[in-house]
Parts: structure tokens; sequence; C-alpha cells
């Protein structure tokens, strides 16, 4: 039987642009109801929401299938234990995990670090019968790529199974991105042949990573080589955002401050195409869904004038539509 694969929308994304209020909770299920494109919606809410999830999930018939936060080692394992009743509490079945890569005392995280908290987690998580997904992310400890390698090998070696969300949005931008490449010394670890990551050449890291079998969940946002800056995003520091977001669909005159080219878009559709081969043909294959995440974030879309939730649209019809595409394809063995 063919590995089955469900497709969402991260609801922080579901709205226009970014200068637009976000819409109402029910609103957004709503949007998302309308479509008729998306099988779940990935968030996890504020306290003072989750009924009001609750109830427009139930409403709308659209699952609250995963959600996610961000972990500080030190201080981590009471709010990631209340996240994971949370997921359970609204039906989701993976919590996406990003950690940190300091910890409380200000100290980089260890590998060892790394695989006690994924441990607690993983312990937590499967009692509530939600699964922790560890994501590939920016100013988190994945961001140095080699080390996921050695996470999951740690994780794997205590007999316990490596669950990643990807999102290669985080790898595509930093292609032949100068300033970016300085961070963890990726630039000098390409140069060396330890790290690659042009999802054209063989032995890149994200094809690493989908081999492994360690895909369970996926972060769908796309981003080009050498990501334009979000010039129009400011940190509170006053740094201009990282610039990890290009729209899919060709964005209307005065949209969009930079030039955009669909073919641009390549490297980013291989890793998926690669991601939707491989979940067809090994019937171990984890991944269950996998979520666009168009949003308004300072590094992402903060200023755009393109709308997120049609660029959301946009790529999950594309993402669709390649599904059924690798399926065909592989059947008949073309």
């Amino acid at each position: 039987m063919t590995n089955q694969l469900k497709f969402g929308i991260q609801t922080n994304g579901i709205k226009h642009t970014s200068f637009d209020a976000m819409p109402s909770i029910n609103e957004r299920f709503l949007m998302v109801k309308e479509t008729g494109i998306f099988d779940y919606v990935d968030k996890t809410p504020e306290d003072n929401e989750i009924e009001n999830f609750k109830l427009a999930s139930e409403r709308y018939n659209i699952p609250i299938r995963a959600g996610g936060w961000f972990y500080t080692i030190g201080d981590h394992k009471e709010l990631l234990e209340k996240n994971l009743k949370t997921a359970k509490n609204l039906g989701s079945i993976v919590h996406n995990v990003q950690i940190q890569s300091y910890n409380t005392e200000g100290r980089i995280v260890s590998d060892l670090d790394v695989r006690e908290a994924y441990l607690e987690a993983y312990d937590i998580g499967m009692n509530l019968g939600v699964v922790p997904c560890f994501e590939i992310h920016v100013n988190m400890c994945s961001e140095d790529f080699p080390r996921v390698s050695n996470f999951g090998k740690l994780i794997e070696d205590k007999g316990i199974e490596f669950n990643i969300t990807l999102d290669h949005s985080h790898v595509i931008f930093k292609i032949d991105n100068k300033k970016e490449q300085k961070i963890f010394n990726t630039g000098k670890k390409i140069e060396r042949g330890e790290l690659i990551i042009d999802p054209f050449i063989k032995g890149n890291i994200v094809s690493e990573w989908i081999n492994n079998g360690w895909i369970k969940h996926c972060h769908a946002r796309s981003s080009i080589p050498n990501n334009p800056i979000n010039i129009f995003g400011k940190h509170p520091n006053g740094s201009i955002g990282r610039g990890i977001q290009y729209p899919f669909k060709k964005p209307k005159k005065n949209e969009y401050n930079e030039i955009w080219k669909e073919s641009y878009l390549e490297p980013w559709k291989e890793c998926v195409r690669n991601l939707l081969i491989y979940h067809y043909k090994d019937p171990k294959s984890k991944l269950g869904q996998i979520s666009t995440e168009f949003i308004p974030n300072t590094d992402y879309g903060e200023g755009c004038k393109y709308s997120l939730f049609e660029q959301a649209i946009e790529c999950t019809n594309w993402m669709k539509k390649t599904w059924e595409t690798v399926k065909n394809e592989e059947t008949l063995g073309l």
C-alpha cells in the first residue's frame, strides 16, 4: 500500500499581507476550509486560545495535526511537558522541537545535551501519544548542519528513533551566501568537503537526512540560493531580517522588491521532490505530513505586500501535483 501524505498550513500564515491584522481563529479555520486543499492546521496556541482552537477545529472538521515551540536547555522541561500536553489536548500527533544553540548559562549546547533533551522529549511525548520532532532551523543548534547527524547517531545508539522536522529553506538560503556561511564556519566546511548543501550534488546534507529515514514532519517555505535579505524587517537590535522566504507564486507588480524568477526555486523544489520520492519508495518512511509556513516574521515575510495565504495555497497545489506525479512515475517505472 502506498504511503499516505497529508498537507497542512501553519496558522501564522493564514493571512494576506503582513500589514493585515491576524484574522480571528474562527476566520482562519474558515479560510482554510474554503480552499478545500488543506488537510489540517499546524499550531501550538497560547493558553487563552486553546479552547477557541478546539471549537474551530470541530466546527470545520479541520484537525490540528501538528504544533511546535523553541526551547532553551536548562529550563526547557516544564515548558516542553506543558506544550506536549497541549498537543495531546488538541489531537496533534507531532510536536516540532527547536533547541536553541545556547543553554541558560550562555554555553553552547553539546551533542550530549541535545541527546538528553531529545530523550526527555521522547519519553514525555510517547507517553502522551505525541511524537517530538527535532527541527532544522536557524538560531538553533541544528543550524550547524553536520551536527544533526551526530545527534541522530547518539540517539539511535540508545535504541531510540530519531525524528526530524525538515525545513530545508534554512539550508537552501545559505547556498552562495557568503555572510550566512560564516555562521558555524559553514563556508569552511563546504570548502573542506565536509558539507554539501547544494541538493543537486550527490552526498548533500538534505538527502542524507532524508535517506537516513529521519524525516517525520516537514515545513514548506520556499527560499532560493543567496536569498534576498528582508529589508522591510528589523529585529529589536536594529539588524535586518536574514531573508529565509522567497515567494513561491509570482508576486504582482510592486508586491516584492526583488527580481522574481521561477527557475530560482529549483533547488528548493528538488529537495521536496527527493523527499516525496523517498516517501513513496520506502515503506518504512515516517513522513506523515507537510505544513506550509509562509510567515510574517522578521527573518521571513515581515513587511511583505504579497499574500502569505495565496503563497501557501500555490505551494500546496504544487506539492500535491508533484506527489501525484511521483506516484504515477514510480508506479510506471519511469
